[in-house]
């Protein structure tokens, strides 16, 4: 069974720092784009960060550039979200989202993912 699972969300307070994980499996991450969503509450669910192996492609979002680091550990078949600096407006759910072969521009539309973690939840208190 193909199946992505997210952990290390949690609350913290503005300007900590919390590392997401997205353990991957039923494949590897060969060839596959990486993907995190976030949705808060009333509104869109947008992506956040990328890193695929297909193309070696990155993107972050504008908001958070300079904060986040999007890595891969392919031995573990886990990519990990570090996030910096945290803001309260970076309270939301996130979900990690896979798909095979594509770039991360490919990927932004959340329709295109194929397979989805059940998402974590990160809140920032001010």
């Amino acid at each position: 069974e193909v199946q992505l699972v997210e952990s290390g969300g949690g609350l913290v307070q503005a300007g900590g720092s919390l590392r997401l994980s997205c353990a991957a499996s039923g494949f590897t991450f060969d060839d596959y784009a990486i993907a995190w969503f976030r949705q808060a509450p009333g509104k869109e669910r947008g992506v956040v960060s990328c890193i695929s192996s297909f193309d070696g492609s990155t993107y972050y979002a504008d908001s958070v550039k300079g904060r986040f680091t999007i890595s891969s550990d392919n031995a573990k078949n886990t990519n990990y979200l570090q996030m910096n600096s945290l803001d309260p407006e970076d309270t939301a759910v996130y979900h990690c989202a896979a798909q095979w072969m594509v770039s991360c521009a490919a990927l932004l539309n959340p329709g295109i993912p194929e397979v989805w973690g059940q998402g974590t939840l990160v809140t920032v208190s001010s």
